[in-house]
């Protein structure tokens, strides 16, 4: 197969890898994602209004059920990539296909016409599927496996892992948490046509971007000492075999599996408790105060969290990072109306989840490493499509039970009267839904998750193994 090539040549990290691949490159998909995470959901009950349709088992069971179609091209997607053998990598020419995949999907996720309800109920499912399912499952395959196949020094392996995560928090915690609440939610309310409008903006910016991430990126991994050739006679079933006996393997999937039912449904609950328990009904400010306030760690964090990483270990500052996040948590729990308190606990949450969000990727790393170490190959797609697999599924399954318990507390969705959107007061059983899924269900995903990170001592040796895996390759420094 002949693809474009890469217009990274060098054996060892640069900038131009870093800001434009890890950085710049990514950003236009993380923000459509981000932007579909946050308030897909709102444009649904919102805006399309489809909280009642089937009795409220529409938005219940739908998302399950794409979900479930999603982890099964995840697994797919995952298969194939591990048999894909190119000059430019096994990962990276995906990144092609997925870049007009999702320009076009993202804009019909929204073009729902004005018809009957079923005709809106099969739209909604083809063209969620079409983007999640399909599109962003072969990008985000791709994505996520940029890092381990990047490069094997640890520590440009760290540097490429801030630079990855510093594109996502750009998106969903500057541009989605910020300005979308302060500026752009008010204007457009629950106006279909502005919705489209913005929504085919963004699909449209994420082809040209996702391109820049394809040719500013390199699989130098892959490609060292031969690598693919031994990788193709490895059968599905040894490899599936080989990530599911490693106990770092099974310990980082329940890590993923426990974080992401905590963050799936926080970023689910957050408009409406901005909304309707801390705030008012896009009132500009409190979503963006909660944001703002909570975000501001993130940033400074891009500067302290890998060094600490370094000389602590990326395990060891993760651990002590979830207990500061409940500490954070309990802070607002208690007082989940109280402005000024709900600010310092969200500080203080994402304080401690600073290596978290940006050094988990490293650690991911490492167990690939780890398990190539073990059994002489590599299992990367396949390990990252049980990674995906855990968190799509936890996005549809987290998001059937919100809708569900918004449905049977008695959810009621906004109107618009004479060209102005209208939100009633929800009851109190409504805002206790939301509320638990804010500030409360994440502070027993923080414990849990401080407790089994005890036992993922992955790092120790990890040097050591890396030098016997390049030793086996006669690959030498």
């Amino acid at each position: 197969m002949t693809l474009l090539k890469s217009k990274i040549r060098t054996d060892n990290v640069g900038k131009a890898e870093k800001w434009f691949g890890y950085l710049l490159g990514p950003a236009g998909a993380l923000l459509l994602n981000a932007v579909l995470g946050t308030y897909l959901n709102v444009y649904y009950t919102d805006v399309l209004k489809l909280t009642t349709l089937w009795g409220g088992a529409f938005l219940v069971v739908f998302p399950i059920i794409s979900k479930i179609i999603d982890a099964v091209t995840n697994f797919i997607m995952g298969y194939i990539i591990d048999r894909t053998h190119t000059k430019e990598g096994k990962a990276r020419p995906w990144l092609l296909l997925s870049a007009p995949l999702l320009a076009i999907s993202g804009v019909l996720l929204f073009t729902v016409p004005s018809a009957s309800a079923k005709v809106q109920a099969v739209w909604v499912m083809l063209s969620y599927n079409l983007f999640y399912s399909f599109a962003y499952t072969i990008f985000n395959m791709s994505h996520n496996l940029m890092v381990p196949l990047s490069t094997r020094n640890t520590t440009e392996r760290g540097s490429l892992s801030v630079f990855n995560q510093i594109a996502t928090i750009m998106m969903s915690g500057i541009i989605v948490a910020l300005i979308f609440p302060m500026v752009i939610m008010p204007q457009i309310g629950v106006d279909k046509s502005k919705w489209i409008m913005l929504m085919s903006v963004l699909s449209i910016i994420a082809l040209p971007l996702t391109l820049l991430e394809y040719f500013f990126t390199k699989e130098r991994v892959t490609l060292e000492g031969g690598n693919e050739e031994n990788e193709e006679k490895v059968s599905f079933a040894k490899q599936l075999k080989a990530i599911f006996t490693d106990r770092f393997m099974i310990i980082i999937y329940l890590y993923f599996l426990i974080s992401t039912i905590g963050l799936c449904i926080k970023n689910i609950s957050l408009v409406y408790y901005c909304n309707y328990v801390l705030g008012t009904y896009n009132d500009g400010i409190t979503q963006t105060m909660v944001s703002a306030i909570g975000g501001i760690p993130m940033g400074i964090g891009i500067f302290a969290v890998w060094p600490l990483a370094k000389k602590f270990g990326k395990r060891n500052v993760t651990l002590v990072g979830f207990i500061i996040m409940a500490v954070g948590g309990i802070i607002c729990c208690m007082f989940p109306r109280n402005m000024v308190l709900v600010l310092i606990g969200q500080f203080i949450k994402n304080m401690g989840s600073l290596p978290s969000a940006y050094v988990f990727m490293a650690l991911f790393a490492d167990v690939l490493d780890h398990i190539e170490w073990k059994y002489t190959f590599r299992c990367d797609g396949i390990a990252m499509s049980v990674y995906n697999v855990i968190a799509v599924a936890m996005v549809g399954i987290c998001q059937g039970i919100f809708n569900g318990f918004l449905a049977k507390a008695g959810y009621i969705a906004p109107e618009v009267v004479d060209g102005v959107t209208r939100a009633v007061t929800q009851t109190p059983a409504v805002q206790n839904v939301i509320t638990f899924g804010f500030v409360g269900l994440e502070v027993f995903t923080c414990i849990i998750l401080a407790v089994l990170l005890v036992f993922l001592n992955v790092e120790k040796n990890i040097d050591k193994k890396q030098a016997e895996i390049k030793a086996r390759k006669g690959v030498t420094e």
